[in-house]
């Protein structure tokens, strides 16, 4: 889809896999296909035979970039996955993960979900630990985004083993983070204090498996058994399960996990998105009724929330639009001609459905307001009387700096108009956003162990110093 149409990017999912028994890569293969909704850039997998590690990785989504023939090539007792939507870096080759370094000890490869905001801080600690690498590290380094660095410094620290250096260098980690990494011979993951970003293990007959979403461990076959704890370091290998605590737990979720950005199937801090889903949408009826005569749903986002919309406020739901389920993230442009049809290539209105009705639109963010624009006047062309737009979250108002690629404050529609006004620009009827107290509501989550700083500007883990001066904003502890 053009720029202009598309909306929040999710950032990445990372997967990793101890199990001697199994086909390791297959596994991995498997559990990236389930959290390929996180990222679509590139894709990467780590394996290693316990005598030396095996890393590829290419441009394009994970069916794209692997086949059968290279994932038998791929043999091995354990392995780290990831695929990839770039926040920091570009989106080339040599930024796709698992990163790879070698250390005293042997191969060390690295996948990480989040984005760190110390980095010029890290840049400088790793000055003094390997001073050749004191230079603009996009200049040294394999790739230029926050994920070279930590593989960098993990390995920096000579002959000291692996856990003893991941306990000195996850403390100084600020920022999102999920990291799976390994060795020859171990699977290591760790998640950040605030536990910003998802991270689950699971049990394999034969061992064990971590991963961003708990869909991608049904997809494998592996049993839920627990979250990975903010400030929980775990490592896996043929002696069993091991976990340290790196950092007291200091709970942010994110909140934009459970309106957008995970899977309807996956669970997260106990919570199921689909069915917190519908309760978003109970919720928007209850805050912003409307007379009409059918719900629809953007699809795929907004079904759930539509849904709820739908039982709390008595209008029937309906499909009122279909759409193209091969329209995605591509490296083949289309041509000007093609690019004009706009949201057109993505979805396609059902005439016969929506013709003479007042239709509810329940979509789960706008971030220009391009889509939506396009989107009502579509619909209007389609013969719908009245068009009442309805967004299961509140509006976008500050960036994003832990792992979820928001347009710039100056993209945003919401910071420079009233509602009403937003109204006006994407031609609607009406338009209402879920109350940010309404949306945490319908999360059962408490609003402290919660991040909303996309929707309230209150950041619950330090930014970069500039980026807050320039903003004006907050952090909160």
């Amino acid at each position: 889809m053009p720029n202009d149409f598309e909306g929040p990017k999710e950032e990445c999912g990372v997967f990793g896999v101890w199990a001697p028994e199994e086909d390791v890569a297959q596994l991995t293969f498997y559990g990236l296909f389930a959290l390929q909704h996180r990222g679509q850039e590139s894709a990467g997998i780590a394996v290693s035979n316990e005598q030396r590690i095996m890393v590829y990785k290419d441009m394009g989504l994970v069916s794209q970039v692997f086949n059968e023939a290279t994932l038998r090539s791929l043999p091995g007792r354990l392995a780290i996955g990831h695929t990839r939507y770039s926040t920091t870096g570009a989106s080339v080759w040599n930024n796709a993960q698992p990163t790879f370094r070698a250390t005293q000890h042997g191969g060390l490869a690295l996948a990480h979900n989040g984005n760190l905001t110390n980095t010029d801080e890290l840049e400088d600690w790793l000055a003094e630990l390997a001073p050749s690498e004191k230079v603009p590290r996009k200049k040294t380094m394999d790739s230029t985004n926050d994920t070279s660095l930590v593989t960098a410094l993990m390995s920096s620290f000579g002959d000291l083993p692996l856990e003893d250096v991941a306990l000195r260098v996850l403390p100084r980690l600020v920022g999102a983070f999920c990291l799976t990494f390994m060795t020859e011979t171990t699977l290591y993951a760790a998640r950040d204090p605030q536990g910003i970003r998802p991270l689950v293990l699971g049990r394999l007959s034969n061992g064990w498996v971590v991963a961003s979403e708990t869909a991608a461990l049904d997809i494998v076959g592996a049993s839920f058994v627990r979250e990975v704890e903010p400030g929980e370091f775990l490592a896996i290998d043929e002696r069993g399960l091991r976990t340290q605590r790196f950092a007291e737990p200091e709970p942010k979720g994110c909140i934009f996990e459970y309106v957008y950005l995970a899977r309807p199937d996956t669970t997260i801090g106990g919570q199921n998105v689909h069915s917190t889903r519908v309760r978003i949408g109970r919720k928007l009826a209850e805050e912003f009724p409307v007379d009409a005569d059918l719900v629809i749903p953007v699809p795929e986002s907004g079904t759930p929330s539509a849904i709820g919309y739908a039982q709390g406020s008595g209008i029937p739901y309906g499909q009122g639009l279909v759409k193209n389920a091969y329209v995605g993230r591509t490296f083949i442009q289309p041509s000007q001609t093609i690019r004009q049809l706009g949201i057109r290539l993505k979805l396609n209105p059902l005439r016969e459905v929506i013709e003479g009705k007042r239709l509810v639109v329940v979509d789960d963010s706008i971030v220009r307001g391009n889509t939506q624009r396009a989107l009502v006047r579509m619909l209007r062309e389609a013969g719908a009387s009245q068009v009442h737009v309805r967004i299961s979250s509140p509006p976008v108002q500050w960036p994003c700096f832990y792992g979820i690629d928001f347009a710039t404050r100056a993209e945003l529609i919401a910071p420079g108009l009233s509602v009403d006004e937003i109204c006006t620009s994407i031609g609607a009827d009406s338009l209402g956003y879920i109350s940010i107290d309404g949306l945490t509501e319908a999360t059962h989550i408490p609003a402290d162990s919660l991040c909303r700083a996309c929707f309230d500007g209150r950041y619950p883990v330090a930014i970069p110093p500039a980026q807050a001066k320039l903003l004006n904003l907050e952090v909160v502890k």
